[in-house]
């Protein structure tokens, strides 16, 4: 980031982000059963590299084709392999709404999103201290960006909720240890107002985990290993809206 900001200064990327209107990412979570954010992303620190031919635009094609509501880029190079390059083949392969998957702390990173063609950003409560949380909400709002704001346990949802999140997203995988445990949803669900959207994230393998995320009272799930890995991306979608 500070590279791109010695290249690319604050002012010059809030002027290209004013070129480009954010779609309602929010939104297009809020329909009838379950919706579906698909992810792409060439590798992760616990799974090692999901695919050796990694195409972004031709994934986020793909999964419109399958039904996802929205696609997830992960951006943060070291762990994810990914790229800001790779948002912008996002944006021109799909007119559907993205979230810029990042370690995002700085406004510069969320204005930076928008200009990329980015409609949300995660923000995660682990990441930041509450004041921070509040104000990347506030820079969000600001340039009409969702903000999916990510909790690991209740004193994170806590948090999540008293800032102000709309958007707010389970992962099911300990961050330390990288374990996952699928019932974090179902535990968290009472303290997470129903005004709010709910996504479940992590671990979901396939219909079965689907429905169970349903059940639990969540709005959307997000999916990236198990796309990643199937030879029938669009296929996988269908079976997990199914759901």
């Amino acid at each position: 980031m500070e590279e791109r900001r010695q290249v690319t200064p604050l002012a010059e990327v809030e002027r290209l982000a004013s070129r480009y209107e954010p779609r309602d990412f929010a939104g297009a979570l809020r329909v009838n059963g379950l919706s579906v954010i698909a992810e792409v992303k060439q590798r992760t620190p616990s799974m090692g590299v999901l695919t050796t031919d990694y195409q972004p635009a031709h994934l986020a094609a793909s999964y419109e084709r399958g039904g996802a509501a929205a696609i997830s880029v992960l951006t943060h190079r070291a762990g994810f392999g990914g790229a800001l390059d790779h948002l912008d083949a996002v944006r021109e392969a799909t007119t559907l709404p993205i979230l810029r998957k990042d370690f995002i702390t700085e406004r510069y990173q969320l204005v930076e999103a928008r200009a990329h063609g980015a409609d949300a950003v995660l923000l995660i409560v682990a990441a930041l201290t509450s004041h921070s949380l509040t104000d990347l909400i506030n820079v969000a709002n600001e340039h009409g960006v969702g903000a999916l704001v990510e909790v690991h346990d209740a004193e994170e949802a806590r948090v999540a909720v008293e800032a102000g999140a709309q958007l707010i997203g389970v992962n099911h995988r300990d961050l330390r240890t990288f374990d996952v445990d699928l019932t974090l949803t179902e535990r968290l669900r009472p303290m997470i107002p129903r005004d709010r959207v709910l996504v479940a994230e992590s671990g979901i393998k396939g219909g079965a985990d689907a429905r169970r995320m349903r059940a639990a009272g969540a709005d959307a799930i997000l999916a990236g290993e198990v796309l990643m890995r199937a030879t029938d991306p669009a296929a996988v979608i269908r079976e997990l809206r199914g759901a």
